[in-house]
């Protein structure tokens, strides 16, 4: 199993494509695990790429470490995952918790990254009460406590009737996100405030948001792309969080036109 140890913990990850190729460097989404991009993938090394992927710390099978973390811990543990392979500059796609990360590392990181793309994501997400109320819940009661809000925040009705596997798969992966890892991550998104910060960042940068989606919103997604002069922005519709999954062929094709863009600007 390819584990590494990386900024006092120990993380999971899977690289694969030719040893040569561009890096595409995949992070996911609280209560998921890098199974998320399962059909994103093959879309990409078939492309050219070479694909890292990995599960965030607390997540998946990577190391459960004690929290609070932070998104200043979550974007050295990506960073440290690089200066182990050998990785000197990736694309770094990341999706809601992951588009934070990726948001800091084109903050204090820029230069690790080749472009952003930054999905279902926000600078800053309030109100901190929120944030309590669902650490409590799921401390008192264990992740089930969570798992259908969350599947009915990430997928429309009509995604859930028509996609039942995909969003069984998901259910399995919010189930068995543990409990520790979770909350700790749910702490750092709590105490995230990037929307000043992110005005700095200069790389080529992609935004993608889902017309429907609840909790990063579309005005979040806005707001970025106003922060940051060098983006563009993505309204996928019919879809609400999970918009690599319910519209797996348009989010995938918007992210090959900006990486084959950029490859070869």
């Amino acid at each position: 199993m390819p584990m590494i140890d990386v900024n006092q913990t120990q993380l999971y990850y899977e690289l694969e494509g030719p040893d040569q190729a561009p890096v595409v460097m995949l992070s996911n989404s609280l209560a998921s695990n890098l199974h998320m991009w399962d059909e994103q993938v093959p879309s990409l090394v078939e492309a050219g790429f070479r694909v890292l992927r990995y599960d965030s710390r607390g997540h998946g099978q990577s190391a459960v470490p004690n929290g609070p973390y932070s998104m200043d811990m979550l974007a050295l543990d990506a960073v440290g995952l690089l200066d182990a392979l050998g990785l000197d500059k990736v694309f770094f796609c990341g999706l809601s918790k992951g588009g934070m990360v990726g948001q800091k590392l084109g903050v204090d990181h820029p230069e690790r990254i080749s472009a952003l793309v930054l999905c279902s994501t926000s600078a800053h997400m309030g109100p901190p009460q929120t944030w309590d109320e669902r650490i409590r819940a799921v401390q008192e009661n264990g992740m089930q406590a969570v798992v259908d809000a969350t599947i009915n925040r990430w997928f429309t009705s009509a995604g859930q009737q028509r996609l039942p596997e995909r969003v069984e798969t998901v259910r399995r992966m919010v189930f068995h996100t543990p409990v520790q890892g979770f909350c700790a991550s749910c702490e750092a998104i709590r105490d995230m405030d990037q929307r000043e910060a992110i005005a700095s960042i200069t790389l080529p940068t992609l935004v993608m948001v889902g017309e429907h989606d609840q909790g990063t919103t579309v005005s979040h997604a806005e707001f970025i792309h106003r922060q940051i002069a060098s983006s563009k922005l993505r309204i996928i519709p019919d879809a609400t969080h999970m918009i690599n999954m319910e519209q797996k062929n348009k989010f995938t094709g918007f992210l090959l036109d900006f990486l084959h863009s950029k490859v070869s600007s």
